[in-house]
This record gives structure tokens, sequence and C-alpha cells, in this order.
């Protein structure tokens, strides 16, 4: 597997490609999360605004300001999530640009992997969490032989017939004992980590073909759009012989991400 930079340059073929899975993810995680409501939320790679969203329906916060580096991806969140209590803005995690103590919940939803140096990026969700605050979030469950994010299927049927394919990046923290560590080492307390899986449902064969390769060019279907016709083809043909496709050609499968919540020491 070949890792490589993903470029957000297109918040609306990002929201097509993985908006459904984010939205479903996002679902159990809350639900899992179980947080207070009125409370001051922070959404660290907030992306498309598609976990803000999900935030403003099912946690009621006070308020909530989603930050971003992709300017695109921020002016897709203004326009598709309108609430009085929502803002957004571009920066970057490694340096927010709030003071100490600003926010009761802070939230990180599958960026952790974007993040160039994570360390510091978890330094500074603790910092601008409260005295007894809530830091959070997930990503893809991703190793060097597990491959639970979406374009998980995918991925595999192109190593099967090119022998190797592009991903985003995979980091220890994609896996629970790396998540833990990198929590323990820059001073969180009360950690709870967890595997939390969400299935989705397509049309049909040719819904999630279009979804997982023709709406953002991200690094897997890079690796689809390298191959010839006939090898392309191939993948097709394994893909169609190995998603589990229901009788009435709907195709289902689930994927998983690993998550955590943890408190900022008192």
């Amino acid at each position: 597997m070949t890792e490589t930079r993903v470029a957000f340059d297109d918040g609306n073929a990002y929201d097509r490609y993985m908006g459904r899975w984010s939205r479903a993810i996002g679902e159990k995680f809350l639900t899992w999360l179980n947080p207070p409501a009125n409370r001051h939320w922070l959404d660290v790679g907030c992306g498309t605004g598609a976990f803000t969203g999900l935030v403003l329906t099912q946690a009621a916060p006070e308020t909530i300001i989603g930050i971003d580096p992709s300017p695109a991806q921020v002016e897709h969140a203004k326009r598709t999530v309108a609430s009085p209590h929502a803002d957004f803005r571009t920066g970057t995690a490694i340096d927010l640009p709030f003071g100490a103590g600003e926010f009761d919940v802070v939230v990180s939803a599958l960026a952790i992997h974007f993040f160039p140096d994570r360390s510091q990026a978890f330094r500074e969700m603790l910092r601008v969490t409260r005295p007894g605050g809530i830091i959070c979030g997930y990503t893809w469950r991703k190793s060097s032989t597990i491959l639970d994010a979406p374009y998980g299927p995918l991925a595999r049927g192109v190593i099967d017939v090119a022998g190797e394919v592009m991903l985003s990046p995979t980091v220890p923290e994609a896996m629970p004992d790396g998540l833990r560590g990198t929590l323990v080492s820059t001073g969180y307390a009360e950690i709870d980590v967890t595997t939390i899986e969400a299935s989705l449902t397509y049309r049909d064969f040719d819904d999630y073909w279009t979804s997982q390769t023709g709406t953002f060019p991200h690094p897997v279907a890079k690796s689809v759009a390298a191959l010839s016709d006939r090898d392309r083809q191939r993948v097709r043909d394994i893909l169609r012989a190995t998603l589990p496709a229901a009788a009435d050609g709907t195709i289902t499968y689930p994927s998983r991400a690993t998550a955590f919540k943890a408190h900022k020491p008192r």
C-alpha cells in the first residue's frame, strides 16, 4: 500500500463520496458519547460540516465552532449547515486559534489521520478544553493488515488486480492501542477507547461504484483511474462477486472506526 496526500478542494464532491458514511458513523458515535446539552463545542477538522450538523440535531449545543484547513470545505459547511448556534472558520489542528479552556467539548471526527503532527494536535485539543471538559473523536480503523474504512472493499479489489493501492495516511491512532498510547502520553484523563461500527446501503452496484470512484479523487479512486480498462473491469467483476448484494440488488456493508472519549484533568 502506498500512502498519498488527499486534496480537499471540492467540498461538494467530498460530501457525495463520504457524507453518507460520515453521518452514519457520526450518529453511532454521538449515541455512545451521550454528551450533555447546552455546551460550547469545537469541531476540529470539521470538513464539510457533516458531523457538525449531527451535533446540532443530536446534542443540542449552546454553540459549536467548526475549524478546518481547507477553505473549500469551510465554505461548503457555511452553505449547508445553517444554524445560529454554528460558526465555521479556517484553521489548523496543530495551532488552534483559541484561548485555554474555551470549550466544554472538543471533538475530531474522521480527521485525526490527516493531522501533520498528531501529538501536537492532541495537546492543542486538550489546551482549549476547560478543566473537566470532554475531548473525543474517531477515525477509520486501519493498519497495515486491517482496512475497515468505507473504501476497504474497493482497495482490496485493486490490490487483488494490481498488487498495491494508494491510501490516505495510516497512523497508530487509527487502532485502539495506538490511540490510547497517544492520549496517555499527552495527559488525557478518564480515557475510554472503543470500536464503533456503522453500515450503509447502496441502491445497486452502480450507485456503489459511482460513489467510490466517480465523485471525489481520493487515493483509492486514483488507483482505479490509473488501471487499464481491462484491469478496471477486473476490479468491477471482483467487487460484484464479493460485495454482499441482496435479492433486490442493494448492497450493504459495514465500516468501523476507532473512537475515544476522555476528560481534561481538573
